[in-house]
Parts: structure tokens; sequence; C-alpha cells
């Protein structure tokens, strides 16, 4: 369903916090650029300015409000944030709204606001973790309950907070000794990231082939005091290795095959440009369907789970275009519209369905956080 791609040349820097300094203010453009010691500077835009940094020079904190140079001069420091990597030749983007991610909640520490996690549908438990956050946040601070809350104690979401609050008291009294350019704060590995947000009570097992990596994953669940999942990570011992024994590689190359095939018999054919990623859809051999409306119904809401899927498979993001088989019945359209919500729904990333335009194309926007895995595994085989 996902691939998490890391490569050995390619170290991970989104969600790293620095204090940077104020390499070119464009004031045109309403950004500027941040160097942080990397090989590229980061890109920031006006709208990525903390209140706490308006409010300090003098200006009301309302979106719009003053301008990027009136903000930022040359050469100052600040404390920012890698919000999403480098896409092609572009800069990565940085934030002064910094986030802070632990296992229940996500710490805000310079903007003022509550949030629960979209996967958290129970209306009861929204309200417990937003009571929870008012009685241990402090004025000034942010928290967004992650998927993990739900399941977790009072005691365990307070000591979520005191953990993550203590990491960014830590990371202030850095940035108050270091001199710009200069790491303050480096997120966690792939494996570490994974398993801290994505071992969940609905995962079963986790398969791991490295004798080295399940001993440091053991460790790791010590140090989260996730000890309830260390039964559920098993070190495979079959002799055929990981990749192999379930047939990954292969599933892998086929996310990069142009051509996508439906287990009714029709197919997909996507199209990634830098503009959007166009997709069709195909109709095959359907005999399971007494007539063509029915045939074609099928085809497209098999279309619609399997676009759903290959988004997050291949990473995809940004607007896609979906020209479905035509149908001549409305109510067939409707149906097949909420189908592709309740698609993207599952999606960790944000998606939505916007609509179908008066040429009866799909519109889907996703939002962009990285490069696609075409990209990564391409330019890993460059480096390589």
């Amino acid at each position: 369903m996902e691939i998490f791609y890391g490569h050995p040349t390619q170290e991970k820097i989104v969600g790293n916090i620095y204090k940077g300094r104020v390499e070119d203010v464009l004031p045109g453009l309403g950004s500027a650029f941040i160097d942080v010691g990397e090989k590229k500077s980061l890109f920031l835009a006006r709208g990525e300015i903390n209140d706490a940094i308006v409010i300090a020079k003098g200006f009301k904190p309302w979106s719009g409000g003053a301008p990027i140079n009136k903000l930022l001069r040359s050469k100052e420091t600040l404390t920012i944030q890698v919000r999403r990597g480098g896409i092609g030749s572009k800069n990565p983007q940085g934030t002064t709204k910094i986030s802070l991610p632990g296992r229940f909640w996500i710490f805000l520490p310079t903007e003022d606001r509550l949030g629960v996690s979209r996967r958290i549908e129970g209306v009861r438990i929204q309200r417990r973790l937003r009571r929870t956050a008012r009685e241990m946040k402090k004025n000034g601070e942010g928290l967004i309950a992650r998927t993990a809350a739900q399941w977790a104690s009072e005691e365990e979401l307070k000591r979520d907070y005191q953990f993550l609050m203590e990491t960014w008291e830590a990371i202030e009294a850095a940035a108050q000794r270091a001199t710009a350019p200069q790491l303050l704060y480096k997120t966690m590995g792939l494996v570490q990231t994974i398993l801290r947000d994505r071992l969940l009570p609905d995962i079963d097992e986790v398969i791991v082939d490295s004798e080295f990596f399940h001993e440091k994953i053991l460790y790791f669940l010590d140090y989260m005091r996730m000890d309830e999942y260390k039964d559920r990570v098993r070190l495979n011992r079959e002799k055929a290795p990981l990749f192999q024994h379930y047939q990954l590689e292969e599933q892998i190359q086929e996310t990069l095959s142009r051509r996508v095939s439906l287990s009714g018999g029709g197919s997909l054919v996507i199209d990634e440009t830098e503009a959007l990623i166009a997709i069709d859809v195909n109709t095959g051999g359907d005999t399971k369907h007494r007539n063509q409306e029915d045939a074609i119904l099928n085809t497209n809401l098999e279309a619609a789970a399997e676009i759903a899927r290959q988004l997050r498979l291949r990473q995809m993001s940004g607007i896609i275009v979906v020209d479905f088989v035509d149908m001549a019945d409305r109510k067939n359209e409707e149906r097949l519209g909420s189908k592709i919500r309740d698609e993207l729904r599952k999606d960790r990333v944000s998606a939505d369905f916007v609509d179908f335009t008066a040429l009866g194309l799909a519109e889907i926007t996703r939002k962009r956080a990285g490069e696609s895995l075409a990209d990564m595994l391409e330019n890993a085989q460059f480096d390589a």
C-alpha cells in the first residue's frame, strides 16, 4: 500500500531544525533564502513566518500584513525547520512555525491552536483529547492529537507532552549558544519514524530481515515505552531474503510502470508531468455484468480504489486529472464520486476529490510532501 524509501547517500533533512542566517530577501516574491549549512539554502515564504516574529517587529499578526523585507533583513539569524524537501532543482522549503512530532502529540511551540487527527472519528474521544490538551498546554502553544492518542491513557498523553516540551526547551537553549548556520535538532531516522507514527493497534506484525535492525527496533520500542508491541516484531529467518520472499522488488517495479491492470479486466494509464498527473481509465472484457452500463460502473469503481492506492504507492501529489469511462446514468456518477472520496480518506496525506469537470474529468488534489517514488529511485540510481 505504501513505500517509504531511504538511501544512504541521501540523508533526510525534513523535520530538522537549524539556527539559520538570512542569505537573501526577495520582496517581489514575498520570500527569502536562509543559509542553514546544507547544500542548498531553505526557501522561506512570507506565510511561513510565525506570529512571534511579526509581533517582535512591531506588526499585527494577521495574514498578508507586513512585507517580508520589513520582517527579515540580510544576515539576521532565526530558528527554522525544514518543512518540505527539495524537488528536482528546487530548494527545500523552511518554516519558522515549528512542529515537533511525538508518539501522541504534535507540539507547536509558536502557534496557539488545538487540533485532532482526522483519523480519530469518535466525537467523545475528540472531546477528551481537546480537554486534555487545554489542561496541559500553555498560552501561545499548540497541540495536535495524533491517531495513536485515541488509545493512550492520560498519563501517557501527559508524558509525551512533557517530553516534547523539554525537547523544545533544549532546542531554544542550543539556539542561544549556537553560531549560525548550525543544526539544532535532527529528526529521527526512517525506521524510527515509521515505528513511532505507524505502529498502532491495527498492525499485526513487523517483519525485519536484519539482526542489527531487529535489535535496534526492540531498543527503540523500549525507549518510546512501546513494550506492548515488542512481541509483534519478527526477525525473518526464511532462506530467501525478505524482499524476494514477498516479491517486493517485482511490486516496486510495477509502481514504475505506465499501465496498471485492474482485476475486472480494465486498466489505468498513468502519465506524470510537471504540471499535473493524467490518468486514463480503460474498460476490459468484463463478462460478470449483464449490461454495458453496469460493466462500466464496475470498472470505474475498481479504478477509483486503485487510483487512490497508486497515489499513495507512487507518492504522487499536486493536481490529478482522471478520465473515467463515460456513464449515462447520473446516479452512477454520484456513486463514483462517493467512492473516490471514501478511498481518499484512507490516505494519511491530505487528498480531496474536487468534482467532475464540464468535460466529465475527475479533479483530485493531493498535498505535496516531497519527491515521487519514481524521482527518488531515479535519483538514487544516478547517485549510485
